[in-house]
């Protein structure tokens, strides 16, 4: 597939420019291989037409001299749980049909759009992104590319974004992080996902799951294709002051994070430090015993439950059947939820942010396995008991940044021929840019370990 050998958002506009290929080429070949059995359950939607227009736009702008952004005439994927004008908005479920169509595109999409960016379609999630699995039982779910013998979780919720990308569809995939919905893909499917700092990009438009937590952000192949996404949702580029690993300062939180990691994971993990720390990284074990305290700060209910029940209250009244019951059951953790309560989880959770950002002052960013567990076979899940334990353990790393209202990215740290394993950096509120310019920096030593330069390992299946 064209995409192939030059999959990151530079490669593909050099090869445009030197004449090799044209957007609307390019377009042409995304849907052609959108329909193929690889790519199914990926999308809920195709904009064929409008993504051809906007690949000729920008292939009449190339020939006539002129500028173009970053992302002109592209493919980028839009996550089921934004607004397309003159659509209605189903995030994933079948509870949504019926109801009014959008009035206007979410502003994520608008910025997309004036970006000159071919939106190819939009992708498959977890019902209102409600689990990091990525299974839908409405819609199918989309199989993880990086095995081509078992078929395994995506990831979620943003399931059909991650799929979307790894499998040369799109160089971005739009998708949203409430408790780690971009991050957890992106491990399991061996790419980037950047979780920004929640008010960097207005959430308007964006189907809410909780509004404590949503941020609108996406997932590429490589941290500079994460920055260019970010950049146009955003409408404002970070500014990024690029640094060498050299002398950078990491900090392992040794609680929580590690419990229940698979040898694989561990292994992966434990290579990469090797790997950064002979590249120049000071790498530092810390308590960060705060993080214990998750469960307490979160409770009773859940942010997510308790936000989540009152989106849905007049939906989940009328029309619980419908809902998938594993969904279902997690909303109904916050039903009962009094005020106070919900108040106090507030109180608490503004404490425990400050005393979190007391405890790595100092650090670059702190690092750790983005989930504890490589993805499992989807056949593996059939039973709700397996099916709540690896929800639990691939949300638990990625939430706690969620809760410290951080920043986040997950980078490729596996090694060819193993299953895909991410590797997290995060820092505090707004601290976007300087934890890019780590993530930056480390991700060439992690791509000599991995030694696939963020090839899709899947591509093959589309050829």
């Amino acid at each position: 597939m064209t995409m192939k050998n030059g999959n990151t958002i530079t490669a593909l506009r050099e090869r445009i420019a030197r004449g090799e290929l044209s957007h609307e080429a390019l377009i042409d070949e995304v849907l052609e291989a959108a329909e193929q059995p690889a790519a199914r359950h990926v999308f809920t939607r195709l904009y064929a037409d409008a993504a051809r227009a906007a690949a000729r736009h920008a292939d009449a702008a190339r020939k006539a001299g002129i500028e173009t952004a970053p992302l002109a005439g592209l493919p980028v994927s839009v996550k089921d749980l934004y607004d397309v004008a003159g659509e209605t908005t189903m995030a994933g479920s079948a509870v949504c049909a019926g109801e009014a169509p959008a009035a206007h595109d979410a502003t994520a999409v608008t910025r997309l759009r004036a970006q000159g960016a071919a939106i190819v379609g939009k992708t498959n999630m977890t019902e209102f992104a409600f689990s990091g699995v990525g299974i839908n039982p409405h819609y199918g779910t989309p199989r993880n590319p990086a095995d081509a013998q078992t078929p395994r979780i995506p990831g979620g919720s943003s399931s059909g974004a991650a799929v979307s990308v790894a499998l040369g569809l799109a160089v971005a995939g739009l998708g949203s992080d409430t408790g780690g919905s971009i991050r957890i893909p992106a491990a399991l499917c061996g790419l980037v996902g950047f979780k920004s700092t929640q008010s960097r990009v207005p959430r308007t438009g964006a189907f809410e799951l909780a509004r404590s937590l949503d941020t609108v952000c996406a997932m590429a192949r490589s941290v500079e294709d994460c920055l260019i996404a970010d950049a146009a949702i955003a409408d404002a580029p970070l500014a990024v002051r690029r640094r060498p690993l050299q002398g950078m300062r990491l900090a392992v939180p040794r609680t929580l994070m590690f419990d229940d990691i698979e040898p694989a994971v561990a292994r992966a993990f434990d290579r990469a430090l090797q790997s950064l720390s002979a590249a120049g990284a000071q790498i530092v074990d810390i308590t960060l015993a705060e993080l214990a305290e998750i469960a307490t700060v979160n409770a009773p209910g859940g942010f997510s439950p308790v936000e989540a029940a009152a989106v849905h209250r007049e939906r989940f009244a009328a029309r619980r059947d419908g809902f998938d019951a594993r969904v279902a059951a997690r909303i109904a953790l916050g039903t009962e939820v009094r005020a106070a309560d919900y108040i106090a989880m507030q109180d608490r959770r503004r404490d425990w942010i400050g005393r979190v950002g007391r405890a790595i002052e100092g650090f670059d960013a702190l690092v750790c396995p983005t989930v504890p567990i490589v993805a499992p076979p989807i056949d593996a899940l059939a039973e709700d008991a397996a099916f709540f334990r690896a929800n639990g353990l691939l949300l638990r790393n990625t939430f706690a940044i969620n809760l410290l209202d951080g920043c986040a990215f997950s980078l490729p740290c596996h090694a060819p021929g193993e299953l895909p394993v991410g590797l997290m950096l995060a820092s505090v509120h707004g601290d976007d840019a300087r934890l890019a310019a780590v993530a930056l920096a480390a991700e060439p030593v992690l791509r000599h370990i991995d030694g696939i330069h963020h090839d899709s390992h899947a591509m093959a299946l589309l050829r």
